[in-house]
């Protein structure tokens, strides 16, 4: 499996195939409006305004499976995304990325990079992965990881 494998609901709800991304350094992250984590929308919206020339994609993936912590529906996080945080990087339809429920392409990407001590499950909301142009996952990131610290090994990604 790869990233062209995968097609994905857009928040708008259009089916996105990936392969589109195909060639880019992406950024994947599971999002949610009501966690302590939120805030970092910002920062993830600044990497997505000084980097996107040079190719990277921020894709945010709605998840209500952390403490319902994501409540509502496309529209109201649509809304919420745009309002509060000036968000124009790819939004998607709100997903499952544990369980029997997860979709492929997060099940993919866990099992591409596990976790802490091999565990493959996300562990809450702002989990970031970064997935190289070539379609590989190059790393997994803990919510605690600000979009900020991601900078040097993002810059490394892209010149790649």
């Amino acid at each position: 499996m790869s990233l062209v494998n995968f097609s994905i609901k857009t928040i708008r709800g259009e089916l996105q195939p990936l392969s589109v991304y195909q060639g880019k350094v992406l950024l994947v992250v599971n999002v949610a409006s009501k966690c302590g984590f939120t805030g970092q929308y910002t920062g993830l919206q600044a990497l997505h305004q000084e980097f996107a020339s040079r190719g990277l994609v921020v894709m945010g993936f709605p998840c209500d499976q952390f403490g319902h912590q994501e409540p509502g529906n496309e529209a109201t996080i649509l809304n919420f995304c745009e309002t509060q945080y000036k968000v124009t990087f790819p939004l998607f339809a709100k997903i499952e990325v544990n369980g029997a429920g997860a979709d492929p392409f997060y099940q993919w990407l866990k099992t591409s990079k596990p976790g802490l001590l091999g565990t493959e499950g996300v562990k809450w909301n702002f989990t970031k992965f970064l997935v190289s142009r070539a379609g590989n996952v190059l790393k997994r990131y803990a919510p605690t990881d600000t979009p900020e610290s991601l900078r040097t090994e993002l810059e490394d990604a892209l010149a790649q």
